[in-house]
């Protein structure tokens, strides 16, 4: 059975290599979802698309997985056609992992089953949380993999964080 995981992965960060992690026992192949993929150089969005591929890729190579998808998928803002537009994207996938209640509703609406997963540790690891530390110029790096940290350095990812919110 293959799953299907949903997110803005900006970053990805320890709590989403933990849901990869369940993901990986439960299912014999998983697809991960970069939503929001055209959007960047926000404040909510700071990484590209390719940034964030970069870094689920390195993350699953670090983790030693070898049976994944990642698909970007770009925002349509029209949520009674999102499940489709992410079916249409994506390979087959016989459940989507989620604890977001819209995502649950959309694709429990066009009959996709959707399982809900264990919270790991959200208020601790969020990418919320983790831009606010960049952008306050304090310590982010143990709150995701180190494939992370390596693809945030590369691309100048915290001091890009940081003049955004100088920008404000």
């Amino acid at each position: 059975m293959r799953s299907l995981i949903i997110g803005r992965f900006q970053p990805f960060h320890k709590g989403h290599a933990e849901l990869v992690k369940y993901a990986v026992k439960k299912y014999e192949e998983i697809i991960v979802v970069i939503g929001s993929a055209y959007d960047s150089y926000t404040l909510k969005n700071p990484f590209t698309g390719g940034e964030r591929y970069l870094m689920i890729r390195r993350t699953m190579e670090e983790m030693g997985i070898e049976k994944y998808y990642i698909v970007p998928v770009p925002d349509i803002n029209r949520y009674g056609v999102y499940a489709s537009h992410v079916s249409d994207l994506s390979p087959e996938f016989d459940v989507v992992l989620s604890n977001n209640p819209v995502i649950k509703e959309i694709f429990e609406k066009d009959g996709f089953k959707v399982e809900s997963t264990p919270l790991f540790e959200r208020e601790k690891y969020s990418g919320t949380e983790i831009r606010r530390r960049m952008a306050e110029g304090e310590g982010w790096e143990e709150l995701v993999p180190a494939a992370v940290v390596d693809t945030i350095e590369e691309i100048g990812g915290e001091e890009r964080v940081r003049k955004l919110n100088k920008a404000l």
